[in-house]
C-alpha cells in the first residue's frame, strides 16, 4: 500500500496538470466547458439532446461523447444539432482523464464553438475524482435511482457546480423523498444550483437552459 500511495499522486498530479492545459486551451479559445456525470441510465444523452436541440441556433455547441464502446451517444447528439460531436471509447476505463480529453480537443474547430458539453462515462465514483479542464461539473440524478445517492456517494456531489434532477415526471410513482435528498445534497454542497426536470416532457428545461446562457455570457463578458 505504501509504494501504491505515491503512484496514485503521481498519476493525479499529472492528470491535473494536464487538465490546466486543456482549461487554458478552452479559455484561448474563448469556448466554455460542461462535464456531464451520471451513473448509467441517468438521462445524460438526453439532457444533452434536448439541450443542443433548445439552444441550436442561440449558441453554437460541441459534443464530446465518452463511452466505454459504440459511439451511440456521439451519434444522437450530431443528429440533435451539435455543430461538432466526438466519441471517445475508453477501452473499459470507467471514466473519462484530462489525457482523453487533451487528445479529443485538437479534432474540434474550437473557434467555431461557443459552449462544449463533455458526456462522462456513466458512473457515480470515478468520474468525480479526475479533473478533465471544463469550468463547470454537472451531476445528472434522477428519480428513479433512489433518495439516497447522496449519502451513498457524497464524493459525487461535494465538488459539482449543478444538479440536474431528471425524470421528475416519475416522481409520483416512485417511492422518491424529495426532501430527503435535497437534504443530503445541501449537507454536502449548500447552494448548489438544482435544476428537477423531466427530458421527456420538458418540464423544467427552461430553467437550466437559462441558466447554461448566463454562464455563456458571464463567461464571454470576463474575457
Amino acid at each position: 500500500m505504501q509504494n501504491r500511495i505515491p503512484v496514485i499522486e503521481k498519476i493525479m498530479s499529472a492528470n491535473d496538470r494536464l487538465a490546466a492545459e486543456n482549461r487554458a486551451a478552452l479559455d484561448a479559445a474563448g469556448v466554455l466547458a460542461f462535464n456531464i456525470m451520471a451513473s448509467p441510465g441517468a438521462g445524460k444523452t438526453s439532457l444533452i439532446e434536448q439541450t443542443v436541440q433548445r439552444l441550436k441556433g442561440k449558441l453554437r455547441l460541441a459534443v464530446i461523447d465518452g463511452d466505454i464502446a459504440t459511439s451511440l451517444d456521439a451519434d444522437r447528439a450530431a443528429a440533435a444539432g451539435a455543430t461538432q460531436s466526438i466519441q471517445i471509447n475508453t477501452g473499459g476505463e470507467c471514466h473519462l482523464d484530462a489525457v482523453m480529453v487533451a487528445q479529443a480537443l485538437p479534432q474540434l474547430q474550437l473557434d467555431q464553438i461557443d459552449l462544449l458539453i463533455v458526456e462522462n462515462v456513466g458512473n457515480l465514483v470515478c468520474p468525480a475524482t479526475f479533473a478533465l479542464g471544463t469550468h463547470y461539473r454537472v451531476l445528472v440524478a434522477s428519480i428513479p435511482e433512489g433518495d439516497d445517492k447522496p449519502y451513498k456517494y457524497p464524493g459525487s456531489y461535494r465538488e459539482i457546480d449543478a444538479l440536474v434532477i431528471n425524470k421528475m415526471d416519475l416522481l409520483p410513482y416512485v417511492p422518491f423523498r424529495l426532501d430527503y435528498f435535497r437534504q443530503g445534497v445541501a449537507m454536502l454542497n449548500p447552494g448548489v444550483a438544482s435544476f428537477p426536470l423531466s427530458c421527456l416532457t420538458g418540464e423544467g428545461m427552461e430553467a437550466w437552459l437559462v441558466w447554461l446562457v448566463e454562464a455563456q455570457q458571464r463567461f464571454k463578458s470576463a474575457r
